[in-house]
């Protein structure tokens, strides 16, 4: 999950991308990054932090033009956070390109090694963005050989790509000279949106992860991006679009409304927030079906994504909706943090529960998902030494049974706590009285309630259904030997005795 925007304007563009990245960057914490064009020079300025760290007053003096693009990150599938592996990414040629994508490419391994020795293309990092640069420049220069640069010949060079590359890409880029490129696979997975501005110089563009992004900066949310669909916006603020992927369909990722998000955009013609609404009305249901609603006494949410979904289950099911946990909102979201044994002491820090909400009641705590069970399990352990008499945890999600590699920070199987295991062995592990988790049906009729158009999603990590058709086991094996010993590198440096006790819970877990 990163969170990208790009930009063609008649004013400097560097405080508007600045700005931009502040509404997205609940969609990576890693690092941030900004490259501006003006003329045919590019400037770029990225790091390791968030964004308001990175970008000191020097760095936004450097960064001259009206178009650019933008991007926050986190990294996944066992990346490292080193500042090399930040974007955007540059290449001289063809033209000068630089370019950031939100995603995961499934075949990166092959696609490198085609670069190296096919296409001639050095690729300096083990991102896959790189390798993503390189491909489409690699498909410019094939359309461009013999002819100039047009919209034409950067749709073919976009459908070329297309048929190279798999996995899930959102992507913004500059064309040195020329304008701004952004396309979105051909499953239309990851969200991508248009917005615009009219001003007395003409018609400014701004496409970017959320719709968020462009209405708080004044822009008009115009419409998503269709998957397989490609804007080329020259530097005149002239618009071109076309489909440049057979079979194109819109599949979108559904962890995007149950957590990644905010709640106040719109994906795909989804209100991300009516979604957790109605996930609650479904989720009520479901507990009244499971438990003795009269004996519940309160309803908590785990603030703050949770918050829509417990006000409707409290509301459904007639109880008492109270705030027991309290938030300090300058620690980051423990689900991107890497390394377990990180995310475990954040818990703590990152919430604090009040004692006079949970003395002597049986508590209903609701949250969008469990995924690692950590959190979980420090939340209720909390309600307990804070006098809960009872503590019923409901989840809004299903449970995260697999892997997901489109883009996801939950590439293996070890660290998810439903994976191989019973209802009640998860229920044991996070400790609480009961617990209650939506149905996969019930999580996709929340969305089609309200756009009834969404006919399929990416819901990989609830129901093991990777729609790219090139995900193997031997592919998910790989991914997990790299993440591990990405994960036991970040627990060992944050905390050696925390990771040691981590591993020893894992064990026992497992019942090794």
């Amino acid at each position: 999950m990163c969170g990208v925007v790009g930009t063609i304007s008649h004013r400097p563009v560097n405080q508007l991308l600045y700005d931009a990245l502040l509404l997205l960057q609940h969609r990576g914490q890693d690092a941030a990054g900004i490259a501006t064009m003006n003329g045919n020079s590019f400037a770029m300025h990225k790091a390791n932090g968030l964004v308001r760290d990175v970008f000191r007053t020097r760095n936004m003096r450097s960064l001259v033009g009206n178009a650019g693009i933008g991007q926050v990150r986190y990294p996944t599938a066992g990346s490292a956070s080193s500042e090399e592996e930040a974007q955007p990414f540059y290449v001289s040629a063809p033209f000068g390109i630089i370019l950031a994508h939100n995603g995961n490419l499934t075949n990166a391994p092959m696609l490198r090694s085609e670069m190296a020795y096919r296409d001639r293309r050095h690729i300096n990092t083990n991102s896959d963005t790189e390798v993503l640069l390189n491909v489409l420049a690699d498909e410019l220069q094939k359309e461009t050989n013999s002819a100039a640069l047009d919209d034409d010949s950067i749709f073919k060079a976009v459908a070329g790509l297309n048929k190279r590359v798999k996995g899930s890409y959102a992507v913004v880029s500059l064309i040195a000279g020329f304008g701004l490129l952004a396309f979105r696979d051909a499953f239309g997975i990851r969200p991508l949106c248009i917005g615009k501005i009219d001003t007395p110089d003409g018609t400014e563009w701004m496409i970017a992860s959320e719709s968020v992004a462009l209405e708080g900066l004044g822009y008009t949310f115009v419409r998503d991006v269709i998957p397989g669909e490609a804007i080329y916006i020259d530097l005149d603020g002239n618009f071109h679009t076309r489909q440049c992927a057979p079979s194109a369909s819109l599949n979108p990722c559904i962890f995007e409304y149950v957590y990644l998000a905010r709640p106040d955009s719109t994906i795909d013609g989804v209100t991300v927030y009516n979604v957790r609404m109605r996930m609650g009305d479904y989720l009520a249901e479901k507990i009244r079906a499971e438990t003795d609603v009269s004996k519940i006494d309160v309803v908590m949410p785990i603030p703050d994504s949770s918050r829509p979904a417990a006000l409707q289950v409290a509301k459904r099911l007639g109880i008492s909706y109270r705030e027991g946990f309290f938030k300090n909102r300058y620690i980051g979201r423990t689900f991107i943090m890497p390394g377990q044994a990180v995310r475990k002491k954040s818990v703590r820090q990152k919430l604090n529960a009040m004692r006079i909400e949970f003395k002597d009641k049986t508590v209903l705590i609701v949250d969008d998902s469990i995924v690692r069970g950590t959190t979980s399990y420090e939340i209720v352990q909390m309600a307990r030494e804070s006098g809960a008499k009872k503590v019923i945890f409901a989840s809004a999600a299903p449970p995260v049974r697999f892997p997901n590699v489109y883009g996801i920070d939950m590439p293996t199987r070890s660290e998810l706590v439903a994976y191989g295991r019973t209802h009640d062995e998860i229920n044991d592990l996070i400790g609480a009285d009961q617990l209650i988790y939506q149905s996969v049906e019930d999580m996709k009729k929340a969305v089609q309630d309200i756009n009834p158009n969404i006919k399929n999603f990416e819901a990989s990590c609830f129901d093991g259904n990777y729609i790219t058709g090139d995900i193997t086991e031997a592919y998910l094996d790989a991914l997990e030997a790299a993440r591990n010993i990405a994960n036991n590198e970040e627990d060992r440096k944050s905390d050696p005795s925390d990771f040691a006790r981590s591993q020893l819970h894992l064990h026992l877990a497992n019942g090794d």
